[in-house]
């Protein structure tokens, strides 16, 4: 890999300060390597973590950060080593883009829980000592093995919150076996990463219903998801009707909430997935002993499975609610996402905004 600039500006909205709001900024990135591939950014959908890394939540950012980890586009470049890709290919890149690729995560393509660490799209240092930034961009250069080919039938602006909304909730669904035709899922929180969920689950053919503690949210739930059941998960009464009567569910909520009285609407062995990130996590050993429960969590995934999900996607048309917006509202659709005032994932037109 090249650390070496290129001549070509790179335009982009970055933060400078843990005020987190974004403004145009110009960058170079590297030479395209032998096995990177350039990719003109069309689209970037926004996600909570461009608010994490833009305000330094976690006390770690390295400004100017340049967010966005769910990227499309177009390849305009190939290295002279590349296999996979040619140029016009329309392709993603999700939430990592380099790891060791000798560790037994890496070999299992697993790259995201590399033992070194996987490098981060954006706010990570990457090997070669440069600070990574973003799809608030206007290309980015990628080793071809942390991108991933979109079938040309499926559109761009929808497939970008595929490469971390759709994949963090895909990936447990499967490795838990969330696939199988009857079984029952129960989706909690109705967001960016809970409507994937409940897409995924009536494509796998699973009867789905949405746990939310707004009742607003019930006629979307039903006729604009396809959900089977909409439940008040505030109504005791409606809880208690649903006891030992999942197989599955996929928390998604993100802000502090009880965990006992979901988990005792799982069936007997039946599985909880954490994909959400409340600040603790507190039940009753009895709620997982004597159910023979599981409980997991999980982050994106592999390279092997990104793919996989992408054309599970486009094969059974399945697309993110997505709104569309130009660069010059990524300040807005962060404040609106943090007040949850989006169905379900913005989506920036990076190709005919950014200028």
């Amino acid at each position: 890999m090249s650390a070496e600039g290129t001549n070509e500006v790179c335009l982009a909205w970055a933060a400078t300060s843990e005020s987190g709001v974004l403004s145009p900024y110009k960058f170079t990135r590297r030479a395209l390597g032998n096995d990177d591939v350039h990719i003109k950014i069309t689209h970037c959908g926004v996600c909570y973590a461009d608010v994490v890394w833009t305000r330094n939540k976690h006390g770690d950012s390295k400004y100017p950060v340049v967010p966005g980890h769910e990227i499309a586009g177009v390849v305009e470049k190939v290295g002279s080593s590349v296999q996979r890709f040619k140029v016009g290919d329309h392709v993603g890149v999700g939430t990592y883009v380099n790891s060791c690729r000798d560790c037994e995560y890496c070999n299992d393509r697993e790259e995201v829980y590399c033992e070194k660490g996987a490098v981060y799209t954006f706010n990570g240092v990457d090997v070669d000592g440069t600070i990574t930034k973003g799809g608030y961009s206007s290309y980015i250069v990628v080793h071809e093995r942390y991108c991933y080919l979109i079938p040309k039938n499926y559109p761009l602006a929808s497939a970008a919150p595929l490469l971390c909304a759709g994949i963090t909730v895909y990936s447990p669904m499967m490795r838990h076996k969330m696939n199988q035709p009857g079984k029952s899922l129960a989706v909690i929180g109705l967001g960016g990463l809970g409507h994937m969920a409940v897409k995924f689950g009536k494509a796998f053919g699973l009867n789905v219903t949405v746990l939310s503690t707004s009742a607003s949210k019930k006629e979307e739930a039903l006729n604009l998801l396809g959900a089977d059941k909409f439940v008040v998960s505030t109504d005791k009464e409606q809880m208690a009707a649903l006891a030992k009567s999942f197989d599955f569910i996929v928390d998604a909520a993100s802000g502090d909430h009880p965990f006992d009285p979901y988990m005792a609407l799982l069936k007997i062995s039946g599985a909880m997935v954490l994909v959400g990130f409340p600040s603790e996590v507190k039940f009753s050993p009895a709620n997982l002993i004597l159910g023979k429960r599981t409980i997991s969590g999980s982050v994106t995934g592999g390279t092997k499975e990104t793919q996989e999900m992408i054309d599970f996607c486009a094969a059974n048309g399945i697309h993110p609610s997505i709104e569309v917006v130009p660069i010059e509202y990524a300040n807005q659709a962060l404040e609106r996402m943090i007040n949850r005032d989006v169905k379900y994932r913005f989506v920036i037109d990076i190709q005919n905004s950014l200028k």
